[in-house]
């Protein structure tokens, strides 16, 4: 049952209590203390909305994503830590993966336009005397974008 909530909000977190009971098949009260148990452990994070980029280029421009692969040169656990801090607090890094091998960090960033990206490598990788090396890739255009995880037997 829980697996089925998390699949259907993965889906549309819009959705009403009530209608969620019934694509679960279950009643309302114990669909809501089902949700708030799921809060409670950690499983649901949170709740936000997708925006449709074409349809928000109408009034503020595309902007520039890219993807970001940042290689240190020290990658003690405290220098992996106080990279991943930074770029954690910064509001243009979308995603921050520490990955392994290859680059130490893959990142997801989201700036108004290239001065802007200029000046988040600045203030994010230029200035941090431990990136050895940076390498972006330019989004030309987004084809597919999802956050659900798959759930066995939802």
């Amino acid at each position: 049952m829980d697996l089925q909530i998390l699949d259907q909000l993965q889906r549309d977190a819009s959705l009403s209590n009530q209608d969620l009971a019934l694509a679960v098949h279950t009643s309302a009260p114990t669909c809501l203390r089902r949700i708030k148990r799921l809060r409670d452990a950690g499983l649901i994070e949170r709740q936000i909305a997708v925006l449709n980029p074409e349809k928000l280029a109408q009034a503020i421009g595309h902007g520039l994503s890219a993807i970001v692969e940042i290689t240190l040169d020290r990658q003690a656990e405290d220098a992996l830590a106080q990279f991943e801090a930074r770029v954690q607090s910064d509001p243009a890094v979308q995603q921050c993966y520490r990955v392994s091998p290859g680059p130490d960090f893959v990142l997801v960033v989201h700036t108004a336009h290239m001065p802007a990206y200029q000046a988040l490598a600045q203030r994010l990788f230029t200035s941090d005397a431990n990136v050895r090396n940076v390498k972006a890739f330019f989004s030309i255009r987004r084809s597919k974008f999802g956050a659900e995880l798959p759930l066995q037997g939802a």
